[in-house]
């Protein structure tokens, strides 16, 4: 069976990197963003500019996280993160490289050392001139109140979740962080990504171009299968689990 060929292949890997999209975490109950029905056919994105240069913007992009806290507070770790972080416990996996903002990764028991976001998180605010980080009860409060927009305290900045918005740079220091990893990975498993969004998307076709195995579980096809050693078009939680044995 090809679950037993990727319990095989993490079985014989030493460094492994775990590479995740929104697949790993709809099962969680989470909806994606760009399937029919994602967050994109309800709200149009906010751009990063946009988000700087208006208070509207600003105000709009909170009513929103605000109004998915639900949703998001409720997602519990499904079987694919805890079998990512079983993983990570064996020794088998260096780091989980996510797209994902929900920290399910780090609920599941991954050590934040061992989790590159490269997206960012939606748990936490920073100020987007010092830095300095937010946590979120203190500005629900406020805004559910009466609309007020948080300022840093520290050197009066815009705060702004912790999620890289479109039009936003990405973090140097999580690209440069997965860079290493992936160059120094044995086997890449990527596990929910559709693969269609770069600069992230560009990590596996890396690690298969220095040398990797590269395996993927996704339940669609992605343009990157063609270079795989081994594609599971399957359920990622059923699969991950069934792979590292958890029952």
């Amino acid at each position: 069976m090809s679950i037993d060929k990727l319990r095989d292949m993490l079985g014989a890997a030493k460094r492994a990197v775990v590479f995740t999209g929104a697949g790993i975490s709809t099962e969680s109950g989470i909806p994606d963003f760009r399937s029919p029905g994602g967050l994109w056919t309800k709200y149009k994105p906010i751009y990063f500019d946009d988000f700087i240069n208006s208070e509207e913007m600003r105000r709009e992009s909170w009513r929103r996280k605000f109004a998915m806290e639900d949703v998001l507070d409720k997602a519990q770790p499904n079987r694919g993160h805890l079998a990512v972080a079983q993983l990570v416990r064996r020794g088998v996996v260096s780091h989980v490289i996510t797209q994902n903002i929900d920290n399910l990764h780090q609920n599941s028991g991954v050590p934040d050392g061992q989790v590159i976001e490269l997206h960012g998180n939606n748990s936490y605010a920073r100020c987007l001139s010092c830095h300095e980080r937010y946590e979120i009860d203190p500005i629900r409060e406020a805004f559910l109140r009466d609309e007020t927009l948080p300022i840093c305290d520290q050197c009066g900045g815009i705060i702004k979740t912790a999620v890289i918005s479109f039009g936003q740079s990405m973090p140097e220091r999580e690209m440069r962080r997965a860079q290493g990893a992936v160059l120094a990975c044995d086997l890449m498993l990527v596990a929910g990504s559709s693969l269609v969004v770069f600069p992230a998307a560009g990590f596996p076709a890396l690690a298969k171009q220095n040398g990797s195995k590269l395996v993927i579980v996704n339940r669609d096809p992605t343009d990157l299968d063609d270079m795989a050693d081994l594609v599971l078009n399957l359920e990622l939680g059923e699969t991950l689990g069934a792979a590292v044995g958890l029952n």
